[in-house]
């Protein structure tokens, strides 16, 4: 395994993830090229032993225990314009890219389409796999291509945006770790103005109705700033920016599942109370995880324990110091618990959960 670089035996995962929780890793590959990763994904797969690629570690949930196996960091870098059609232009980016410089660096090029991604912490990698989304964009809209090694036929493969199954925070590659993401590639639209702002919240923050477009830098300003007050990025100074961003997905309700919610909020806060709703082009409503957390009794820096909710987004579970993941795991348990108790809805968590279970 000469073309491997192994860092240590027993890392601790804590510093690698954004919620600074984990155990130690039995053993830990830092791989800076294509060839390294695949070659330590190949070694993993050959000796029998777990594997767990990790990237920016934003959005995983690491055992106490730790990772009995081999995590491949994945630390790959490099971006380039590969081709220009029809006013876009495509470019490839290594998966171990970090995901915010590159969309700061699309703003400054005038390359329109992942602006309103901004202040997202992860790295390119993990992009396509939970079809990062945020303020009415996600990177579906965008990518064209995405390049993988295939652990099942043991060959790399590339996967256009159908292959990729997109849906709301979902694709071919989330929850099946036959693929592992080696670079992606995105049609961005060469133009120093924003896409149509489509997110409500963010068009009252510019001063713009919804559908306009504002200039790029203005659009990945406002997001940073309605980021920021949320806790939503990375900030050591701020212990709400220690989290795994949004820990539960906003629910997707079929219709008898919106007439029970519909049923309860009115037993619950009377006859005229409404609650946020959003139709889906397949008949599905989606609601607000946030609204029912909050309206289910949980409040902004809410937790008996050392883990807690954001002070200032009820979506995150923070660790302010001294927590472990079995206390934030206990935390999200009792606000989905509790969720479902008062409302009859299944809160499903966002974040991947390596070596425990909610």
């Amino acid at each position: 395994m000469d073309d491997v670089a192994v860092i240590a035996e027993e890392v601790n995962l804590a510093g690698y993830t954004t919620l600074r929780l984990g155990g130690p890793a039995r053993r830990f590959v830092e791989a800076t090229t294509e060839e390294e990763v695949v070659a330590a994904v190949r070694e993993a797969d050959e000796s029998g032993a777990p594997l767990l690629v990790l990237g920016g570690g934003s959005n995983v949930v690491v055992s106490d225990d730790g990772f009995p196996g081999t995590v491949v960091h994945v630390g790959t870098r490099g971006t380039e314009r590969v081709a220009a059609e029809g006013g876009r232009v495509h470019v490839r980016v290594q998966a171990g890219e970090d995901w915010d410089p590159f969309v700061a660096r699309c703003v400054s090029d005038g390359l329109a389409g992942v602006e309103c991604l901004s202040g997202i912490p992860g790295r390119v990698g993990a992009t396509p796999i939970q079809n990062v989304g945020a303020y009415g964009q996600d990177v579906s809209e965008t990518i064209v291509r995405v390049r993988a090694y295939d652990r099942r036929d043991r060959a790399w493969v590339t996967l256009g945006p159908d292959e990729c199954r997109f849906t709301y925070r979902n694709s071919v590659f989330k929850g099946d770790d036959r693929y592992v993401v080696l670079d992606v590639t995105y049609a961005l639209r060469e133009s120093e103005e924003s896409q149509p702002i489509a997110y409500a919240e963010l068009a009252r923050k510019l001063d713009v109705r919804p559908g306009e477009r504002v200039a790029l830098k203005e659009a990945r300003d406002a997001v940073l700033e309605l980021r920021k007050g949320k806790g939503m990025v990375l900030d050591p100074a701020d212990p709400d920016s220690r989290s795994a961003g949004s820990f539960f997905t906003n629910p997707i309700l079929e219709p008898a599942q919106l007439a029970e919610l519909e049923r309860r909020v009115a037993e619950r806060l009377g006859p005229d109370a409404t609650f946020p709703r959003y139709p889906e082009p397949d008949g599905r409503t989606k609601t607000s995880a946030a609204w029912l957390i909050d309206r289910a009794g949980f409040a902004k820096g809410h937790g008996a324990g050392p883990a807690r909710i954001s002070g200032k987004h009820t979506l995150a579970l923070t660790n302010p110091g001294g927590a472990r993941t079995a206390d934030l795991l206990d935390l999200a348990r009792e606000v989905r618990a509790g969720v479902r108790d008062a409302f009859g809805v299944e809160l499903v968590n966002e974040p991947v959960l390596v070596g425990v279970t909610l």
